[in-house]
């Protein structure tokens, strides 16, 4: 069903990195290069070697991911009004980048090395609303035996 390719709305970068005596720095989120784009909270996750988190959807949420450590991600274009349905896009070694999901794109990522793995995100909804008063803004394929979304 998916065939590879790029999807409209994906943003893949790497970190841009400032090296000195000390080591490096980089500037993972400014609001003058997010456009319209702006978070509204941050959180941080270590992932096994090995394992999975997702594949899942958001129907309103756009994911901002950093990704530290040797990730493989995938991403799958469910948005039936995209110029890009259809589409499938994996990225192997997403070591110190960047992926922007917006909303309709199914996403998952691996940690494909030897060592725990460090995701940091700034997704511009709230998990679970205000106050965690909300239904959570997901739509989750893990469980599924016949997803579309294989990894």
């Amino acid at each position: 069903m998916f065939t590879e390719g790029e999807i409209a709305g994906v943003l893949i970068r790497k970190f841009s990195e400032f090296h000195d005596q000390r080591g490096w720095l980089s500037e993972l989120y400014r609001i003058d290069e997010t456009g319209e784009y702006r978070a509204a909270m941050t959180y941080l996750s270590v992932t096994n070697p090995g394992l999975t988190r997702g594949p899942h959807e958001h129907i309103d949420q756009t994911d901002y991911f950093c990704f530290m450590g040797t990730f493989t991600l995938y991403l799958w274009d469910n948005r039936k009004g995209s110029s890009t349905y259809g589409k499938k896009m994996v990225i192997e070694n997403a070591d110190r980048m960047i992926a922007v999901v917006p909303p309709g794109v199914v996403h998952a990522y691996k940690n494909s090395g030897e060592t725990e793995g460090i995701v940091l995100n700034f997704p511009d909804r709230l998990y679970a609303g205000w106050g965690k008063k909300e239904k959570v803004d997901e739509v989750r394929y893990e469980s599924d035996p016949q997803s579309p979304f294989k990894i």
